[in-house]
């Protein structure tokens, strides 16, 4: 009788274990490497956004701006 309830309570964990615990897991850790990759793709759109928005970090010292090649704004909410 002993070896019979050891051996239900095994099977059980078994169970738990593998079809829930281990899913639960492996979800979890694709979820986080979808969402690591949301925000690097965000960073990155957002650096070329900074660097098509102001061309002037991109040129050299030196280097002068033609007047006519950019246009200061002021931005309207």
């Amino acid at each position: 009788m002993k070896y019979l309830l050891y051996a239900i309570l095994i099977y059980l964990a078994y169970q738990f274990v593998f079809r829930l615990v281990i899913p639960v897991y492996l979800a979890s850790r694709k979820i986080k490497k979808g969402f690591r990759e949301m925000q690097d793709k965000v960073v990155e759109q957002m650096r070329q956004q900074q660097d098509f928005t102001n061309p002037s970090a991109k040129q050299k010292p030196g280097q002068k701006i033609n007047p006519g090649d950019y246009i200061e704004f002021e931005e309207v909410k």
